[in-house]
């Protein structure tokens, strides 16, 4: 029996018309709507496809953006002082910097410098900290988007076994600790895990997040696992293609066969992504006004 596609597309479009509803009602109690500011340093192309998505998300979420575009070359310095303007602009509740960045600038810098309560992004080590103790802060849109998608499908975390595959700051770590702090019994797997497969065997839950193409195979899952891929990864084109296909970090179609659910590339954690972002956002809005966010609005 096939596995349950999760629709990750559909859920992202009702969180971001929750988003919107509840962005509206904040403009009436403010006198002014939610904004993120988005700083762009360069021309890389995959960076500027997301900026203009982000750009046009936020508008359609009743809030504003404010786009920042800086050359290749800007200095350092300017960028920390661009970020600094924008930590003291009470317009602004959210600022995100697009990575990545140029070489010669430090991004760990760049980060340290958002103001933790402005860093939607959930970056900062502050906020980093703040999901280590269990205190409130911005939790990395990817994984909570993930996190969305999990309780939706599965309801109580509590007692499953997960396996997080991947060990980076942005998707890996917040992952493992948000499945920690759901209950569940969570183990981080990466490139020198041994006998990976039989790691991920025991999983009811796997999170794929290693951009190696379709490294996940079929037998490496049990049987009715639930299976987040977080992967993104263009193969080469082949004979009668203009461009590589999309394709995640499971091999989807024999995967399919074998778990009781699992998310499609594209179409699955990817439209969670900026879903989250304008949530995050929003609940910046709230918090920088001194407003309280009404419970179950989002």
């Amino acid at each position: 029996m096939a596995a349950e596609r999760i629709d990750g597309k559909a859920f992202a479009a009702r969180l971001r018309d929750r988003v919107g509803a509840q962005a509206t009602e904040f403009a009436r109690a403010a006198g002014r709507k939610p904004g993120l500011a988005v700083v762009l340093v360069g021309e890389d192309p995959a960076s500027q496809v997301y900026v203009r998505s982000k750009g046009k998300a936020t508008l359609e979420a009743q809030m504003n953006g404010f786009e920042h575009r800086l050359d290749a070359a800007v200095g350092q310095d300017e960028l920390l002082a661009l970020v600094e303007t924008l930590n003291g602009d009470p317009a602004v509740d959210g600022i995100l910097v697009q990575l990545p960045l140029p070489s010669h600038i430090d991004e760990q810098a760049v980060i340290a410098a958002i103001h933790p309560d402005k860093d939607v992004d959930g970056f900062h080590v502050i906020n980093a900290g703040r999901l280590a103790v269990g205190q409130p802060g911005f939790v990395p849109c990817t994984p909570l988007g993930c996190m969305m998608l999990l309780t939706d499908r599965l309801g109580d975390l509590s007692g499953l076994e997960a396996v997080v595959i991947g060990r980076s700051n942005i998707v890996g770590k917040p992952m493992a600790q948000l499945l920690l702090d759901a209950n569940a019994t969570v183990t981080i797997a990466h490139s020198r895990t041994k006998d990976l497969p039989d790691v991920v065997r025991r999983a009811d839950i796997v999170v794929a997040a290693v951009g190696r193409p379709e490294m996940v195979k079929a037998d490496w899952l049990k049987p009715g696992a639930t299976v987040v891929d977080v992967g993104i990864n263009r193969l080469p084109p082949v004979e009668g293609e203009s461009r590589g296909r999309l394709v995640g970090d499971v091999d989807y179609g024999a995967a399919s066969e074998v778990a009781g659910a699992i998310t499609p590339v594209p179409g699955g954690v990817g439209p969670m992504t900026i879903a989250v972002l304008l949530r995050n956002t929003l609940v910046a809005a709230y918090r920088n006004q001194g407003l309280e966010l009404p419970e179950g609005a989002l």
